[in-house]
């Protein structure tokens, strides 16, 4: 499939603009659009500009308001209850991680949870705010219904994504980000998009058999990670995010790629523990830093060049990609009609 590279700050500029001729302002705007330029340059495009289509959709059908603030609805110190009132996932989320940060540095830990929300983007962005703060981040979010119960052929849980960031004193923080299927939606899409096939054991079709179809796989069901591990892993986030905010849990949770006029409704929690005032103020970057360089410096298999800590990769491809964003060309035709149909500039 061919490609286009394009400049990840003209690229930004363009989202940010797009935001705002929809009535977001300048600050609403940034944060989504480098939430998303961000995934791509990290080469997560299931959770980049791929998305924005389907995010404009929501925001003129009205899912997705613009206008719409947090607000706090239960305080309890260390532990919070939001509603996004349906603002875009970015908006909520940077505003509950703001606080999970003020309130961990009174309480030594915070969790703010958020229900009403929508799609956030990766994780990543979210619990690396947590780490730079010399704090212990973790994100979760639960999404509709996609796996089913092992033995099962209905979807009851969302696969769920968790990240986890821990603060590194070489300013390389350990982050696990992943969600709880063999793999995320957003990758079967953009095989779809691509023309491509996936792997046994990602997905099954709508009847529970596996497949290797994209397209079947879209209108089936997602398969856990490790089996009853991963099915048992969402199950608990499910709870921690829907039921902890009191938010949409399982099926009150909508296909984000249905019904735009229809609020995706699905909820997130956020969680900061206050790392750096243990050990004396020493906080504990050392210790972070000591498995990973274990896990770097670890004996390679054969044919293998690089062993990575969890985070490396996705540093490495930041910095490989060098402020440039490698899109599909069907992608960045999609992207030029949005701009065209919106009156923005999508000059590239």
């Amino acid at each position: 499939m061919s490609t286009e590279t394009i400049s990840a700050s003209a690229l930004r500029a363009f989202v940010k603009a797009l935001f705002v001729k929809q009535g977001a302002t300048d600050a609403d705007a940034l944060v989504i659009a480098d939430s998303l330029v961000g995934a791509d340059l990290e080469g997560v495009s299931s959770h980049g500009v791929m998305l924005l289509p389907m995010y404009v959709d929501r925001v003129k059908a009205g899912s997705m308001r613009l206008s719409a603030s947090a607000e706090i609805v239960d305080d309890l110190g260390g532990l919070v209850v939001m509603t996004a009132n349906h603002a875009p996932g970015q908006v909520s989320a940077q505003e509950a991680v703001g606080i999970a940060i003020e309130r961990a540095r009174v309480h030594g830990m915070a969790t703010v949870t958020v229900r009403e929300a929508g799609h956030f983007g990766a994780g990543a962005y979210w619990a690396r705010q947590m780490a730079a703060q010399g704090m212990v981040g973790m994100a979760f979010s639960n999404t509709r219904p996609l796996m089913p119960a092992p033995g099962g052929a209905k979807p009851l849980v969302g696969n769920n994504p968790l990240c986890m960031a821990f603060p590194s004193q070489q300013g390389l923080p350990v982050i696990v980000d992943m969600a709880m299927s063999a793999s995320a939606m957003g990758k079967i899409r953009m095989a779809d998009i691509k023309g491509e096939s996936i792997p046994l054991g990602w997905a099954t079709d709508a009847s529970g058999k596996d497949t290797q179809s994209p397209a079947e796989a879209i209108k089936g069901m997602l398969l856990p990670a490790a089996g009853p591990k991963g099915f048992g892993l969402a199950v608990a986030i499910e709870l921690l995010c829907g039921a902890l905010s009191g938010g949409g849990i399982a099926s009150q949770v909508k296909p984000l790629f249905g019904d735009p006029a229809e609020p995706y409704n699905c909820a997130h929690t956020f969680i900061a523990i206050d790392a750096s005032r243990l050990n004396g103020g020493r906080g504990i970057g050392q210790q972070v830093d000591n498995l990973a360089n274990v896990i770097r410096h670890s004996e390679k298999a054969p044919g293998i060049e690089r062993v990575y800590a969890p985070g490396d990769l996705e540093r490495s491809r930041r910095a490989q990609h060098n402020d440039q964003c490698c899109l599909s060309a069907d992608l960045v035709t999609r992207l030029r009609e949005l701009a065209q149909a919106n009156d923005v500039a999508f000059v590239f």
